[in-house]
C-alpha cells in the first residue's frame, strides 16, 4: 500500500507530505482546493503522462515521490520485474519507493528505489501498485487482457492455466524447429555446404588447445634469439668464466668459502654458516651450468620463425570467424556437425515434430474446452455478484455480463468438434459488457462513459472481485458525481467494505461517503506571499464534525447535528458489522 506521498511543485501543490492509513482514506475540501491534483500527481508518480505545465509557476521542476509498503503476494508480483532491470537486491521487497521528476523541455526522470529507470519500467511497476478509478484514466478494469486475468484469479483456475501454458511453450518450441527444418530447400542445400566447408576448414587446421600461447612464446624466443644469446653469454661469463680483470661470481664465492672455513676453525661460532656457504656455490654452478645449456640451445632458424607466423596468421583466421579462442573455434565445429546431422535428417525429424505438434494442439484443446468451462461458470457467479453491487448502488436496471468469445483457426487447436486460435492463456477472449440503464444493450465495459456512473460501475467491480484483484491501492476521484447523499451511504459503505481487501483512498464532495472514511484528510487553498498554495491535514474529533458540517452546506447548529448523525450511523454499521463478524467466529 502507499504509505506517504511527497509532491513538491506539482500544479498550486508548492510541498505535500501526505501519510496515509490502510483502510478507507478520504480526501475532502472545496471544489479547486486540489484534491484531484493529488490524486494526478499519483498518476504520474506511476507512470502517467507528464506535462511541463504541471510544474508549479516559477519552480525548475516538479517531484513526486511514493513510499509503497509490499506484501508476499505483490512482492512476488514485482520480483521478477525488479530482477529483469538489476531493481531486486536480494528477497523480494518489503518497500518501494518510486519517484518522477518532471522538468522543463520534457526531459523528466523516472526512479525506482533511487535508480534511474525508463519509463515503461516505471509503469508497469505501477500498475501492480496502483489502480486509479475516475477523472484520470488509469483503468486497469478497462484491460482486455486484465479483464481476462481476473475472471481467471475469480474462478481460481491458476493450476490449469499454468498446465495449458506449459503445453502451449512446448508446442511454440516444436513449431520454431518444423519452420527451421522446413526452410527452402536450395537454401537447405546451400547451409549444408557452407556447414562442411567450415567444418573442414576448422579441421583442417588441427588445431589443439593451448597451441596459441605456446607459439606465442616460442615466436618471442626465435624473433629475439641474437638479444637472448648476447644476454646468456654475459650471464655465464658473470658468473663462471670471468674476465681477465675480473673474476667470476663463483671464483669469489669460492674464496670466500675458503676463507669462511679457515676462520671457523679458529672460531666455531662461523661453523653453522659452512653449510649456507656450500649451498650458495652449488646454487651459483647449477645457474651457471643452466646458462650455459640454454645459451647452446639458442637457433637462429628463420625457417622455423616464418613457420610459426604462418601457423599464427591460420589461427587468427579462423579466430576472425568462428570464435575468439581455439576453444570456441572447436565448439563451433561441433555446433555446425551437429546442425548439419540435423539437416541431413531433417525428413524423419519433420515427421516426428509434426506428429508432437498435432498431439500438443489436442492437449492444448483439452485443456482450452476445461478452462472455458469453468470460465463461462465463474462469469455467470460475477454477473450476479455485480448486478447485485450494482443495484445497492442505485443502479438497479443495470446488467452486466462476462462475453468469452472464441476464434476460428483452422491451423488451431482442437475443441468441441472444431479448430480456435489460442495462446498462454487458452480459447477464450474475454470482454466485460455493461448495459448502464433498462432498454440499453450490452456494450464493453471500455466504452461507458466516464462520470460517475462509471465510477460505480468500477466500484460494483472492484467489490465483487476484491478477493481476486491483486493490486493494493485503489483511488476513486470523485466517484460521488451525479449522485446523492444517500446513494453517496451506499457507496461509502462499499468502498469501507472494499478497503477490507485493499487499501483505498477516495475524493468525494458527499459527507455521507466522507463519513465511512478510516482516515480523513481535508485539503484547503491557502494565499502565502501573494501565492496560491494547497495544504492537507488529517481531521479528527470536532474537526472532522466541523469538515461533515461544512460539506452539508453550513456550520450551524442543524448542519453539525446533521454531521453528527452522520458519523454515529458509520459507527452503528462498522459496530454492527464487526458483532455480526465476531458472531459468525464464534
Amino acid at each position: 500500500m502507499l504509505i506517504e506521498l511527497h509532491v513538491r511543485d506539482f500544479a498550486i501543490i508548492d510541498e505535500v507530505t501526505l501519510r496515509l492509513e490502510p483502510g478507507l482514506n478520504v480526501l475532502t475540501g472545496e471544489t479547486g482546493a486540489g484534491k484531484s491534483i493529488l490524486v494526478d500527481a499519483v498518476a504520474v508518480l506511476v507512470g502517467g503522462r507528464a506535462d511541463v505545465e504541471m510544474i508549479r509557476a516559477g519552480a525548475e521542476r516538479a517531484l513526486i515521490e511514493g513510499l509503497f509498503q509490499v506484501d508476499a503476494a505483490v512482492g512476488a508480483l514485482l520480483a521478477p520485474i525488479l530482477e529483469q532491470h538489476g531493481l531486486l537486491e536480494a528477497e523480494p521487497p518489503g518497500e518501494v519507493v518510486l519517484s518522477r521528476e518532471i522538468r522543463p523541455g520534457g526531459r523528466h526522470v523516472a526512479r525506482v528505489n533511487g535508480r534511474l529507470v525508463p519509463l515503461h519500467v516505471l509503469k508497469e511497476i505501477g500498475q501492480i501498485l496502483v489502480d486509479i478509478h475516475g477523472q484520470t484514466e488509469h483503468l486497469s478494469l478497462l484491460r482486455s487482457r486484465e479483464q481476462l486475468e481476473l475472471l481467471d484469479r475469480y474462478a481460481g483456475v491458476g493450476e490449469l492455466r499454468a498446465a495449458l501454458a506449459e503445453r502451449v511453450a512446448r508446442w511454440r518450441a516444436v513449431r520454431r524447429e518444423i519452420e527451421q527444418l522446413r526452410q527452402d530447400e536450395r537454401e537447405k542445400a546451400r547451409r549444408m555446404d557452407l556447414l562442411r566447408f567450415q567444418i573442414e576448414e576448422i579441421e583442417a587446421a588441427r588445431l589443439r588447445e593451448g597451441e596459441e600461447e605456446v607459439l606465442l612464446q616460442e615466436r618471442n624466443r626465435l624473433a629475439n634469439a641474437e638479444q637472448l644469446a648476447h644476454l646468456a653469454d654475459a650471464l655465464y661469463r658473470a658468473l663462471y668464466e670471468g674476465e681477465e680483470e675480473a673474476p667470476s661470481a663463483l671464483d669469489r664465492l669460492s674464496e670466500a668459502a675458503r676463507s669462511l672455513q679457515a676462520l671457523a676453525r679458529i672460531d666455531p661460532l662461523f661453523q653453522p654458516y659452512i653449510e649456507t656457504m656450500e649451498s650458495l656455490v652449488a646454487h651459483v654452478e647449477d645457474l651457471a651450468r643452466a646458462v650455459r645449456d640454454y645459451r647452446e640451445g639458442i637457433e637462429f632458424n628463420p625457417r622455423r620463425l616464418a613457420q610459426i607466423e604462418e601457423r599464427l596468421d591460420l589461427i587468427r583466421r579462423l579466430q576472425r570467424k568462428y570464435g575468439d579462442t581455439i576453444p570456441e573455434i572447436l565448439a563451433y565445429a561441433q555446433r555446425a556437425k551437429q546442425e548439419l546431422e540435423t539437416l541431413a535428417h531433417a525428413e524423419e525429424r519433420l515427421a516426428t515434430l509434426e506428429e508432437e505438434a498435432e498431439g500438443l494442439l489436442r492437449e492444448i484443446g483439452e485443456l482450452g474446452r476445461r478452462l472455458s468451462r469453468q470460465r463461462q461458470e465463474a462469469a455467470e457467479r460475477l454477473a450476479r455478484e455485480v448486478e447485485a453491487q450494482l443495484a445497492d448502488l442505485r443502479m438497479a436496471g443495470a446488467r452486466f455480463a462476462v462475453a468469452l468469445e472464441r476464434v476460428p483457426d483452422p491451423n488451431g487447436a482442437y475443441a468441441d468438434g472444431a479448430r480456435w486460435a489460442f495462446d498462454a492463456t487458452g480459447l477464450d477472449r474475454v470482454t466485460f459488457l455493461i448495459a448502464p440503464n433498462i432498454g440499453e444493450g450490452l456494450r464493453p465495459l471500455a466504452r461507458i462513459a466516464s462520470g460517475g456512473e462509471t465510477s460505480r460501475l468500477m466500484l460494483a467491480l472492484k467489490v465483487a472481485l476484491a478477493q481476486a484483484d491483486p493490486v493494493p491501492t485503489l483511488i476513486f476521484d470523485e466517484i460521488d458525481q451525479g449522485i446523492g447523499g444517500r446513494v453517496g451511504a451506499v457507496v461509502g459503505e462499499k468502498l469501507w467494505r472494499l478497503a477490507r481487501h485493499h487499501q483505498v483512498l477516495c475524493v468525494t464532495h458527499l459527507p455521507q461517503l466522507a463519513g465511512f472514511g478510516d482516515t480523513h484528510f481535508k485539503v484547503e487553498k491557502q494565499v502565502i506571499g501573494h501565492r496560491t498554495v494547497a495544504r492537507v491535514t488529517r481531521v479528527e474529533g470536532e474537526e472532522r464534525v466541523a469538515e461533515l458540517a461544512q460539506m452539508l452546506g453550513g456550520t450551524g447548529r442543524a448542519a453539525v447535528q446533521s454531521a453528527r448523525e452522520i458519523l454515529e450511523y458509520v459507527a452503528r454499521v462498522k459496530t454492527g458489522e464487526s458483532v455480526r463478524s465476531a458472531s459468525r467466529r464464534r
